[in-house]
Formats: structure tokens, sequence, C-alpha cells
């Protein structure tokens, strides 16, 4: 077998190890079905990607980095990709192999927060707490995929396809460019969520004060 045919096979294997992780979750997924899929051998997609856990790592790779570019396109240059069924797909298995509960879903979250506060540095957006700013941007970002199906149905449209991705798409530019409160009732907020935070610890630490002296106070 040629290298080309080699590279062709590692990407087919590769397309359908996202679609079914996409559509199935990884777990349910297995490596038979993947090569099936595919129109390969398990052999092959084991001498490729090794096992599982490997191939799923090589999809996290590659839709992270599909995606990222095109965030980043947007982002720097202002250019909107195409949005596609196979773009979708992508931002549907990065969802799933986050939210899977595994060690590797809780490193790619960690990835997205990174990548997250590297792209707010960039910006003049002034934020008090950046890190806890793009965590809540992402599960917000995130939320619209695991509710796919409630989305869908409020909306009469599936928001899987493009056609209605397009329409969430549209309501939250909407959402973002529209504020919802006023800069003084912002900073109102602002200011009774900082002191109800601050008595929330004092009260936790005067809590742990008292929880020590009664236990020294049991003490024979």
């Amino acid at each position: 077998m040629s290298s080309t045919a080699d590279l062709t096979a590692r990407a087919r294997i590769r397309d359908a190890a996202i679609e079914l992780f996409a559509e199935r979750g990884i777990p349910a997924a297995t490596i038979r079905d993947i090569a099936l899929a595919a129109g390969v051998s398990s052999g092959l997609l084991r001498h490729h990607f090794g096992s599982k856990e490997g191939l799923r790592d090589a999809c996290d790779e590659y839709a992270m980095a599909e995606l990222t570019a095109i965030g980043a396109r947007f982002t720097e240059l202002q250019v909107i990709d195409r949005i596609t069924p196979r773009v979708l797909q992508m931002q549907r298995y990065l969802v799933r192999s986050t939210m899977d509960g595994s060690p590797a879903g809780t490193k790619m979250y960690d990835r997205m927060i990174d990548y997250g506060e590297t792209w707010l540095a960039t910006t003049d957006l002034k934020v008090s707490d950046p890190r806890a700013y793009v965590a809540v941007l992402s599960a917000m970002k995130m939320s619209m995929f695991t509710m796919r199906d409630l989305l869908s149905r409020a909306l009469g449209t599936d928001i899987g396809e493009p056609a209605g991705w397009f329409r969430v798409l549209l309501a939250s530019v909407e959402i973002f460019s529209n504020p919802l409160v006023t800069p003084e009732a912002a900073e109102q907020l602002r200011k009774a969520l900082e002191r109800m935070s601050a008595e929330a610890a004092g009260a936790a630490v005067s809590g742990a004060v008292n929880s020590t002296e009664v236990t020294h106070e049991e003490l024979p």
C-alpha cells in the first residue's frame, strides 16, 4: 500500500470515528463499528492509531485544530467560514469528547479554557475574573449543543443542520450585541455580588473557627 493510500485510509478512519463518536458518544462507538464505517479492517485501524484512545486523541487534535482555525479567522480577520454539516459534526464531537467524564475530556476542556484566555487577552474587554468569564462563556456555548433536542423542538427545526444553526447563531449575535442591563445596573449588581461574596467568605471562616473551638472543648 502506498503512502498516499495510507494517509487516505487514516483520514477515512479519523472522519468515521468523529462521525460515530459525535452520534453515539465515545464509549458506545466500537473499533469494529468505526472500521466498518471507514471501509477498513480493525487491524488497519490499530496499525494507524494503536488503540481506541489513540484514535480518540487524534480526533481531538484534528477537530480542535480545525475549529480553532475557524475561530481565529473570525476574530483576527473578521472572516466567517461557511457553516457546513462537517463543521457542525466536529463541534458536536468536541462537546461529546469534553463531557464524557474521562481524563481526556477534562484535558480537552482545560485546553478550551486556555485558548479562551489567550483570545481574551487580545481583546479590549475589561473583566474582573478572566478565567471565570471564559469558563462560563464556554459552558454557555456548549449548552447550545447539549440542548440540541430541546432547542430544535422550540424552534421547529433541527439546529444540528446548517439552516437551524444559522437561526441559533443569529439569535446569539443579537444577545451579545444588545446589553441586557444598563452600565449603571451592571455596576450595582457587581457591587452587590462582591459584598455577598465577601459576607459568605467571612461566614465560612467564622464557621471553621467555631468548629475548631468546639473540637478543642470536646477533647479530654
